[in-house]
């Protein structure tokens, strides 16, 4: 008997995508639009479409996505982010999964990365995979602000076909959405209550440019392997300008409490 799935697509000003993603997911049972209250067109999109449209605002994308795990009506969930697309090879694999009788509470999907029109085939990016579909039974996020990663209970297996991930719409884009993260990481940081130095700013973000460029390999995607190794480097420094900041504001919060 076929298992019955729940897809669900996270969504915050998406209009120029949160259609196309939806379509790419017509086969699930179900369709769940989360949306952190979008200002452009993304909510009147996806009411035109078969989809369930639930609001909340977005404070971490742990919370945001074991909420919307919650809401789902089946067991078996797709997740799939508006800029990511399901290719009808990795459609008709995953409706295989939901016909078979496994032992596997998991699946992970490898990504394929396209930057300026282009698939980034170096940098990391090969190697990119991601846990999408999974048995919600046995299956929840682990609490990282960013970088969610799936805490699982019991086999996880392989899908042999890829995701399109579509990530970059414009420099600025691109580049906000680095800044967002390093935000969410930098809260993280401090709530593990890392430290941070001149040296750490010194070294930690020529490092991840070397890391990417050179030992990864992304020279070997020209231009646009440069300037994502650029855009990474960078944003590993606001990640740790941002920590030091929490920790200065905290050590003049604390002064303050102690005067008073």
């Amino acid at each position: 008997m076929k298992k019955r799935i729940s897809a669900i697509i996270l969504s915050f000003n998406e209009e120029d995508f949160i259609e196309a993603a939806i379509q790419s997911v017509a086969f699930a049972d179900e369709i769940i639009v989360l949306d952190s209250y979008s200002v452009d067109n993304t909510v009147k999109i996806s009411q035109n479409q078969k989809v369930r449209i639930i609001q909340r605002e977005f404070d971490d994308f742990s919370s945001q996505k074991n909420y919307a795990i919650d809401q789902a009506d089946n067991d078996w969930i797709f997740f799939l982010d508006a800029d990511e697309r399901v290719t009808p090879e990795l459609e008709s694999e995953i409706q295989q999964v939901l016909l078979t009788e496994t032992a596997e509470v998991g699946y992970f999907v490898h990504r394929d990365f396209y930057f300026l029109q282009q698939r980034i085939l170096y940098g990391g990016w090969q190697t990119d995979k991601v846990m999408r579909l999974f048995n919600k039974k046995h299956c929840r996020y682990n609490g990282n602000l960013v970088h969610e990663l799936i805490d699982y209970d019991g086999e996880v297996g392989f899908l042999k076909n890829r995701l399109k991930h579509y990530s970059y719409r414009s420099f600025d884009h691109y580049m906000k959405k680095l800044i967002n993260y390093s935000t969410l990481q930098a809260r993280e940081l401090y709530k593990n209550k890392t430290s941070v130095s001149i040296l750490k700013m010194l070294v930690k973000p020529p490092f991840r440019f070397f890391i990417l460029y050179i030992v990864r390999l992304g020279f070997m995607d020209g231009f646009p392997g440069f300037i994502l190794a650029s855009q990474h480097s960078y944003a590993v420094l606001m990640r740790y300008l941002k920590l030091w900041i929490m920790i200065k504001e905290s050590e003049t919060s604390l002064g303050t409490d102690r005067n008073v």
